[in-house]
């Protein structure tokens, strides 16, 4: 009983999460060449993004609503490189009022 109550899948999500973090965080201050660290961080970033995805987002299980699930994400990262971009374009290029 007590094995379908704790969400272990949840906490080796979060532990997980944690360790790629502290990954990240030591290629701060590891001695590797930029184009090394920018390598580590790229790669930690990408499995910490796809397993929050698929750990905490649940995107593996449910069949029937992956159309919104997948329109759900394009609008977030529409709204994410609008942000970004857009933050470009006034800060570092000069475009402002």
């Amino acid at each position: 009983m007590m094995k379908q109550l704790f969400p272990i899948k949840h906490v080796m999500g979060y532990v997980a999460s944690l360790v790629l973090s502290a990954a990240a965080l030591i290629v701060i201050y590891g001695d590797l060449s930029s184009s090394a660290n920018m390598v580590v961080l790229l790669v930690t970033a990408l499995i910490q993004a796809s397993l929050q995805l698929f750990v905490f987002m649940h995107i593996g299980e449910s069949a029937d609503s992956k159309k919104e699930l997948y329109i759900n994400i394009a609008y977030a990262m529409f709204v994410a490189l609008v942000t970004i971009f857009g933050t470009l374009f006034i800060f570092v290029w000069g475009w402002y009022a």
